[in-house]
């Protein structure tokens, strides 16, 4: 019930402070190894395009973790009758979905935080 007022809290915080908040529309600001001593690897699609589209995966999907959706999706239609043979593919698209989600929000809060150190004149851009 709370979770519904925490997204029209962030609606607000994003309309009062823009130049703070970062929209999910935007780019990253600041360069990617910011603060960082050694350089961080980019993140790269394991599933190609075509293999997205010949599996029918949805648009919504197409994420870093398709290639978890798409092994989930084959499991699934060879032991069709028994879908619980699938639950370890299962597993691994959903913990593949849950650290994604972890991942988006550190560079959110990353960006956030970045921001107002820029602001207060701690921080170049």
């Amino acid at each position: 019930m709370g979770q519904s007022l925490d997204v029209y809290q962030s609606g607000i915080k994003l309309y009062r402070n823009p130049d703070i908040i970062p929209s999910p529309l935007d780019d990253p600001t600041f360069d990617p190894n910011l603060g960082f001593k050694k350089p961080r690897t980019e993140r790269v699609m394991i599933a190609t395009d075509e293999e997205m589209r010949s599996a029918k995966i949805p648009l919504a999907n197409r994420d870093y973790c398709a290639h978890k959706l798409i092994e989930f999706k084959a499991c699934r239609k060879e032991n069709w009758p028994f879908p619980v043979k699938c639950q370890h593919e299962k597993h691994a698209y959903l913990t593949c979905q849950y650290e994604d989600f972890i991942m988006r929000m550190k560079e959110y809060e990353r960006e956030k935080r970045l921001r107002l150190k820029a602001k207060k004149g701690e921080l170049e851009i």
